[in-house]
């Protein structure tokens, strides 16, 4: 679930049986222990955000530094990403090649250089990206790239190849990255299952969902138990994955605004948070693999 900075659109969310997903339930403080794992702020023009007149909403995913200057992320937080301000879907447009996309490595990213949305008028949606993405451009900790979403990607089937790539404009100074788990690894689990075994996610989203909404913005991890790997809420087996983070209930994970974050197996990535069913967090998440073949092609695009 990515998370639109603006409660009322998560509400809006709770129309819909199944969302991209978003935080860390159940989770602690990342503690510097995932320093290559960065908040994604991105403008979708598009978008509807209800205080405005005009379209354009601001969200914000989690995504894993993979390289010097690549970030992996979902999919749903690379399609429709505005492009200085403009459309990437309209006319022969395909949603990618937007750069309306900053990062921040920090634990706690700074959101305090952005004016309050609150302080433009109905008619302010225009000057608003202005001020925000000037903010985010004259800022050294965050970091503008360029998106592109898997190359099977669909919006209205947006878990079925949920995964994206930020081409970064500058190198983030992190000199440590995110190993990528060898193609089917997690199938490794699909007989050989171990109760006590635990994965971690990693994110920036919401720590509880409706009807409170709280936390967020800062990085938390939280440990996850595998729950079927023959698909997660029909997304399909190879695809999807389905991990919970309450070992006792089998409930909690991720909320709004962990999408793209990374799932670990160890030291290795073996999938990204792609969405939930429930708008209060508390059921196993579905996570989308990239041990598979066509996820390694995509991605081997566009690093070394």
């Amino acid at each position: 679930m990515r998370r639109l900075i603006t409660l009322a659109f998560a509400l809006g969310l709770m129309l819909s049986l199944a969302a991209p997903a978003g935080a860390i339930t159940n989770g602690s403080p990342d503690s510097g222990e995932h320093p290559y794992v960065g908040e994604l702020l991105f403008y979708v023009p598009d978008a509807i955000d209800d205080r405005f007149n005009d379209p354009g909403g601001w969200f914000t995913c989690t995504g894993t530094l993979i390289e010097e200057m690549i970030v992996l992320t979902a999919g749903h937080c690379t399609f429709a990403i505005g492009l200085n301000g403009a459309s990437t879907t309209e006319g022969d447009g395909d949603g990618n090649g937007g750069n309306d996309v900053w990062i921040n490595f920090e634990e706690v990213p700074d959101f305090e250089i952005l004016d309050p949305s609150s302080s433009f008028g109905p008619d302010g949606n225009a000057a608003r990206y202005a001020q925000w993405s000037a903010a985010l451009n004259g800022s050294s900790e965050w970091h503008q790239g360029t998106a592109t979403s898997h190359t099977d990607y669909s919006d209205p089937a947006f878990f079925l190849a949920d995964a994206g790539i930020l081409e970064l404009a500058s190198d983030p100074g992190i000199d440590e990255w995110a190993t990528l788990a060898p193609l089917d690894h997690l199938d490794q689990y699909s007989t050989r299952r171990d109760p006590t075994k635990r994965f971690t996610a990693v994110g920036y989203g919401l720590e509880t969902g409706f009807p409170t909404f709280l936390g967020g913005d800062t990085r938390m991890q939280a440990e996850m138990k595998l729950v079927s790997l023959r698909g997660a809420y029909g997304a399909g087996k190879g695809i999807s994955a389905a991990f919970s983070s309450n070992a006792s209930q089998g409930k909690g994970g991720t909320c709004f605004g962990d999408s793209g974050g990374p799932l670990f197996d160890g030291d290795l990535l073996v999938a990204v948070t792609s969405f939930g069913i429930s708008f209060n967090c508390v059921e196993p998440g579905g996570f989308y693999r990239i041990d598979q073949e066509d996820d390694a092609s995509f991605i081997g695009g566009f690093i070394g």
